[in-house]
């Protein structure tokens, strides 16, 4: 049996643990998004080096949501733009 001395410290080494968990899974969750906006970037200067060089030539494919079109790079500049702008990304 602990005293209640122990008790409080134990609780409060509990309670400072779950607060830690906390703080590294926002941080793990700010890291992941961090590099999402990078590969947004990436992609986004990408297209929009290649329209400048190219026109409005056709990308292979493109999966919005699961649905498979072929779009040009200015409607795929368009839509990640778009998505980016609505996420804050």
């Amino acid at each position: 049996m602990l005293s209640p001395e122990a008790e409080r410290v134990l609780q409060y080494l509990v309670e400072v643990e779950e607060l830690a968990e906390a703080v590294l899974a926002d941080k793990r969750q700010i890291v992941d998004l961090d590099a999402k906006r990078n590969q947004n970037r990436e992609g986004l200067r990408a297209l929009q080096k290649d329209l400048s060089l190219s026109g409005k030539s056709r990308l292979p494919q493109y999966c919005p949501e699961g649905l498979f079109s072929f779009p040009s790079k200015a409607f795929a500049l368009f839509l990640i733009e778009t998505r980016q702008e609505a996420t804050g990304m």
